[in-house]
């Protein structure tokens, strides 16, 4: 086998610097991945713009949340699973079950006849997709050693930043012409093609690992985490954060969680390994990854919310105000997966990252309504810069910090809580919203002049959710008084910059933490050094070529090596020292 290969390279092992880079077979495989991962992570922003139309289609508009909600919560829970029993029982077949799983749940997605069917369907999409992302991650990780992955994970990161901008742009328009069901249809013929590059081309060692599966920790992780998250969406929405449900909720979730890490310090091979996350630079890097996906979901969910209650940008558009941002992400992601590459370093670009988001999201905290859209503009691309220059590199961190046999559930864990760290992003900056939202508008009616208050008063008066509402919707807009429009846009750009300020301590958190995750040199292997095979008689060879300084553990065979002196024995009597030859 080759260095380049993708059946985890002999000689790599061996002589690092043969590894020049993937063979033609490692580069479909490549592609295979990457196609998977563009199908995965374009599901997730295509169905955006048609959202209206299907639930008014299906019905549910009570329950709107519960399309993406579904898919989120599923994935979540099935991230750490999968990414353990990847390390048991090997990549590929899971990652072809992901990719199947994927596909089904599209076709029963763009088949259903009713709402809660379509929920269902996207939970089955969930499943593929907590399949698909963290296994794409760690597969690039079994085939390309760490010293190089940075420009091949550079590319990776480019794939979200490309359906973010593809998605809502291809949506609509998809939407109007052809109907949502083929938003569903849509990503089949490309799943085909990457199940096609998959099933030929990769072929990893099997697992020898074969431990005892971790279902205790499957029964209680999956259902503290689906009641938590569950309790975090609804919370502030669907019924009050003080109030008995959720509150009620969270205690559950607890009882459940405490009650996994207690099994996972027990089992033999545990789901989440505590041990892992014990590491300085494994539990600083996935908690830097945490705090940037709370606000990196801040900024793609609500910077068109801004968009179209502040700017007054209509909904069509309003999906492709995104763009800058996305941009500046895919151009610096490839970049500095190529400056690793080339320098070896990663610390300067997690500093560097975190220091441009806290600009980035400083300048969309200043921004309040009036400001012209070049602002907001400006304030995307340096948040894109930002996310740009990190957001992959803490994947690489944690991969290199681990052995190939702890890589699947390694990256799974970053994986997870990214996934957690958006929805609880999601959840709260948008309880923010909606509770700010209501008194900044009503603040800004009560300033109006007093001769328009005794036109509103004479009109019966206004209702407070009827304006909330309006400010989303033109339509609604339209048919209220022309003075009302201003302190309305003006509540909303007041609402939205308490949004964009809660925002800001998370990547501030993400900055301070990246300060002190260390610089390790990266592997040119794809084995750890405790991994990397030895010859036959190494241990008794480097036993016998002790100093005598070593610690007793360090032979513990023989114990302590007794001091050999170099130099030989004094001449005696003006005598050479006999040599053993002599003997």
């Amino acid at each position: 086998m080759t260095a380049s290969t993708t059946r985890a390279p002999e000689t790599a092992a061996s002589d690092p610097s043969a590894f020049t880079g993937l063979d033609r077979q490692g580069k479909l495989v490549f592609v295979g991945l990457m196609l998977g991962m563009f199908v995965a992570s374009l599901s997730q922003t295509i169905v955006g713009p048609a959202m209206p139309r299907i639930v008014a289609e299906l019905g549910g508009v009570e329950h709107y949340s519960w399309i993406a909600t579904a898919a989120m919560l599923v994935s979540a829970v099935s991230v750490p699973i999968v990414g353990k029993l990847s390390d048991l029982y090997g990549r590929r077949w899971f990652y072809l079950g992901g990719l199947a799983v994927f596909m089904i749940g599209s076709i029963l997605a763009g088949a259903a006849q009713g709402f809660w069917f379509l929920v269902f369907a996207r939970a089955v999409q969930g499943l593929g997709m907590g399949t698909l992302m963290p296994l794409s991650q760690t597969i690039i990780g079994d085939i390309i050693p760490p010293r190089q992955r940075g420009k091949y994970q550079g590319i990776m990161g480019a794939v979200f930043g490309v359906t973010s901008v593809v998605g809502p742009l291809i949506g609509g328009s998809i939407t109007d012409n052809f109907g949502w069901r083929w938003l569903f249809y849509l990503t089949l013929p490309i799943g085909v093609v990457a199940f096609a590059f998959i099933l030929r081309y990769l072929h990893l060692p099997v697992s020898t690992q074969h431990g005892k599966v971790d279902f205790a920790g499957m029964l209680t992780l999956t259902p503290g985490l689906v009641i938590g998250l569950l309790a975090t969406t609804w919370g502030g929405s669907s019924y009050a954060w003080d109030s008995p449900t959720i509150i009620g909720m969270y205690a559950v979730a607890a009882v459940f969680l405490i009650a996994f890490v207690i099994i996972e310090t027990r089992v033999e091979e545990p789901l989440l390994p505590m041990r892992l996350l014990a590491r300085p630079i494994v539990a600083l890097s996935v908690a830097a990854s945490f705090a940037i996906s709370v606000a990196m979901f801040g900024a793609i969910i609500y910077i068109p919310v801004y968009a179209q209650g502040v700017m007054g940008v209509s909904a069509t558009n309003s999906g492709a105000i995104l763009i800058p941002l996305s941009v500046a992400m895919i151009l610096t992601s490839i970049v500095v997966g190529l400056l690793i590459t080339r320098t070896g370093r990663y610390k300067p670009f997690l500093v560097l990252g975190g220091l441009v988001l806290v600009a980035g999201y400083a300048l969309l905290a200043r921004l309040q309504y009036g400001d012209s859209q070049w602002q907001l503009t400006l304030a995307m691309i340096v948040i894109g810069l930002g996310l740009g220059l990190a957001m992959q590199v803490y994947t690489l961190v944690v991969q290199n910090a681990v052995g190939k046999r702890e890589l699947g559930i390694a990256t799974a864990a970053i994986q997870f809580f990214r996934n957690i760290g958006s929805t609880i992003g999601t959840a709260v900056l948008g309880t923010v919203m909606t509770s700010r939202m209501a008194t900044a508008i009503q603040d800004q009616i009560a300033a109006l002049p007093q001769d328009q208050l005794a036109q509103l008063q004479q009109g019966g008066g206004l209702d407070a959710s009827g304006l909330e509402a309006s400010v989303l919707d033109p339509s609604a807009l339209e048919k209220l008084p022309a003075f009302l429009v201003d302190p309305i846009r003006a509540g909303m750009g007041e609402a939205m910059h308490d949004v964009f300020l809660t925002a800001l301590p998370f990547v501030i958190v993400a900055l301070v933490i990246s300060l002190f995750i260390k610089q390790v040199p990266l592997r040119d292997t794809l084995e750890s050094e405790d991994e990397l095979p030895t010859q036959p008689g190494a241990d008794a060879a480097a036993e016998l070529g002790g100093t005598g300084t070593e610690p007793a553990e360090l032979h513990p065979r023989t114990g302590s090596i007794p001091v050999v002196d170099t130099e030989g024995p004094e001449p005696r009597d003006g005598r050479e020292p006999v040599t053993a030859g002599e003997r």
